[in-house]
């Protein structure tokens, strides 16, 4: 039994709304950090504790160092772990609802939660952090920490096959941006100045994967194809027989939850 794309996407979308909620800047602030970043890198990161920026800066991979260092370790002086984890799942809640009200939750949270024990943790820190923390009492609460989970444990895997590969950080988000699954602005987005993008394109015109304008060539978009069925590889070879069969068995509900998310206008990507 193998786990669709489609799957995937659902997880990807119950997961990251929270960083899109109008909310968000509001929620971290209220705990007593400063600002978006801030509020994005302390919560995101907190699931292992209380990182230096350095660990940040390997384990979210796409990012500029000097975006991570003005966030950390600054956030964990500003507010507890516990505060910024909390608002987390409040924002995650308060984001989701809206669009799964006519979803199961209870077997979507059971069926996603049963897999996380069945997750190979080696090599992937977000997910081990994200698996390690309690699962919250309601279904709500408990389908957005599975999800997470299972949304960083694909992370991770897609960060080895990137770095296994030679793309660093910015080459990642350059060949992002070229393949149309960036969105605008992505350099500014994730904090790399002008040098290090045009290095990061440098290269990859080297490799022959995007052109002058910097568009992606049919090679480039081979490469970012087979970048995405490697990550695939990798992240169902460390995924359990007995937990793949749970994710499937709610796969479907995931992707009507994912839908529903959607069409109430919480995921701008509109998965």
């Amino acid at each position: 039994m193998t786990l669709r794309r489609s799957f995937w996407f659902a997880v990807e979308t119950i997961h990251h709304v929270v960083y899109f909620s109008p909310d968000s800047k509001a929620a971290f602030e209220e705990v007593g950090l400063r600002g978006y970043w801030m509020g994005y890198m302390a919560s995101r990161s907190a699931a292992l504790g209380t990182p230096g920026a350095e660990v940040v800066v390997a384990a979210f991979h796409g990012f500029a160092p000097r975006l991570v260092h003005r966030a950390l370790p600054t956030a964990w002086t500003l507010a507890s772990r516990d505060d910024i984890l909390e608002a987390r799942y409040a924002l995650a809640r308060a984001t989701i609802a809206p669009g799964v009200a006519g979803v199961d939750l209870a077997a979507l949270a059971t069926g996603l939660q049963a897999a996380l024990p069945g997750l190979d943790l080696s090599g992937r820190p977000l997910a081990a952090g994200h698996v390690g923390l309690p699962a919250p009492e309601d279904d709500l609460g408990a389908v957005w920490h599975a999800a997470t989970a299972l949304r960083e444990y694909r992370g991770d895997s897609h960060v080895a096959v990137l770095t296994a590969a030679g793309i660093d950080g910015p080459q990642a988000n350059v060949l992002a941006e070229a393949a149309g699954l960036a969105m605008p602005g992505q350099q500014q987005l994730r904090g790399w100045d002008d040098v290090e993008w045009e290095a990061a394109a440098a290269a990859l015109r080297e490799r022959g994967w995007i052109d002058g304008a910097n568009a992606i060539t049919e090679a480039g978009a081979l490469a970012r194809t087979q970048i995405e069925a490697d990550t695939d590889r990798a992240t169902l070879a460390g995924i359990g027989a007995d937990a793949v069969k749970h994710l499937g068995s709610v796969a479907d509900l995931a992707v009507a939850a994912s839908k529903g998310i959607a069409a109430s206008g919480a995921d701008p990507f509109g998965h």
